[in-house]
This record gives structure tokens, sequence and C-alpha cells, in this order.
């Protein structure tokens, strides 16, 4: 049996999810699942420490809205592969917003086996167009296919790594869309050393120092 939350935790996330979701329109049916979403992790978190401790009464504008805004970047990308899906931010809040899209699915890759499982269970509860996969980015990678029409990883790698990653996606297709902090600008002059990288910058809607990079095609440089 679940502890129930602190009232005063519980309140300081109510806070949260009103301000946080002021911030994007967000359908009623995708705030539904959402909800199922975050009411599941903040069961697991009890026991399971999935993000740190202290992010936890922020959960609606550090880790929800943070992810969802990521599906107004790219709009037309119906499918979508999330490496590193740990918690399931990005992927399990993408499938919430494309449930109801007819072809949508979230390929989630997580090698840790809790998480993986968490991540499962999440799924299945809520009935969403998502799959997990319990393995090594770097070996499912290179002979993925179908190609998705977006690929996406939050904390996870340095730049030049996410691109070492998905540049077997990237060159057939894919777009890349990576959330990214204040140090984008360091990430960008690393990874254009070994990257020719044709990039778009996009402001987060969460964070003043945040910028997602959108990637829409790479090469590497000889």
């Amino acid at each position: 049996m679940p502890r129930p939350l602190a009232d005063s935790l519980a309140a300081a996330i109510a806070a949260d999810r009103k301000s946080a979701l002021a911030l994007l329109d967000v359908s009623r049916e995708t705030l539904e699942r959402l909800d199922a979403f975050v009411a599941f992790f903040l069961q697991r978190q009890e026991i399971q420490n999935l993000v740190s401790a202290a992010s936890v009464a922020e959960v609606w504008s550090r880790h929800v809205i943070d992810s969802l805004q990521l599906r107004s970047v790219l709009p037309d990308a119906r499918t979508w592969v999330d490496i590193g899906s740990g918690a399931g931010f990005p992927g399990i809040v993408l499938a919430c917003a494309l449930a109801d899209l007819p072809g949508a699915h979230v390929d989630m890759i997580e090698s840790h086996q809790r998480k993986a499982a968490f991540l499962a269970e999440a799924v299945e509860r809520i009935g969403l167009p998502a799959r997990v996969h319990v393995d090594r980015i770097e070996k499912l990678l290179p002979g993925w296919r179908p190609i998705p029409d977006a690929v996406t990883a939050r904390a996870v790698a340095s730049l030049d790594k996410l691109l070492t990653w998905t540049a077997p996606l990237l060159q057939k297709g894919a777009k890349g869309v990576f959330p990214k902090g204040q140090h984008v600008a360091l990430e960008l002059t690393e990874a254009s050393k070994s990257w020719r990288i044709d990039v778009r910058r996009v402001p987060s809607v969460t964070r003043p120092d945040a910028t997602i990079l959108v990637i829409d095609s790479v090469s590497r440089r000889k």
C-alpha cells in the first residue's frame, strides 16, 4: 500500500501543476492520461527513486510540461524513439499526447531493468501506444527499423554522444529533438568538431536558460 503524500508536498505539486499547465495548451484527454501517469509515478517514486527527490514537488513543470513541449516543437511527428527513457520523461508523456492519433507510437529504450519495468507497467495501466525495449542504445539503434519521424533524449548524454548513437536514424530521415540546458553553445561547438549539423534552436517554455535542438540532418566530418 503506497504511503499518502505529505500535505505540504501534495499542495506544492498541485500548485506546480496549475502553473505548469498555463504554459501549454493541453487537451482534456491528454491531461487525464498525464494525471494518471503522475499519480503512478508518485507512488513508485516513494520506493524506486525515479528522479531526484528535490524535483518531485515540481514534477509538472520540471518533467511533465518540459517533456510535453517536444510534441509542439515537431507537431507532425507521430512515431518517436526515446533513448534512455528513465522515468518516462519524455517517452511516456509523448505517448500520452499522441494516444488519440492513428498510427502514433513511441518506442522507449531503457537498459535499467527496474526502470524499464516501471515504464512497461505505466504503458499497460494507461493504455498507451508505446513499447519498452530493455537493451543498450548502441546495440539497438544501428539496425533500427522502421525509421521514426523523430528521435529524442532528455538528460542522457552530450550532443556529440547523442549524434553518435542516433546518426543511423537521422541520416535516414528522422529528426532529432534534444532538450539542452545552459551549456548548449558549448555542446554545439564540441559536436561540430566531428559532425556537420543542420540544427534549429527552439526556446524552452519552462526554463529561460534551456533550448530544444531540432536536428534536421547530420553527417560525420572526414
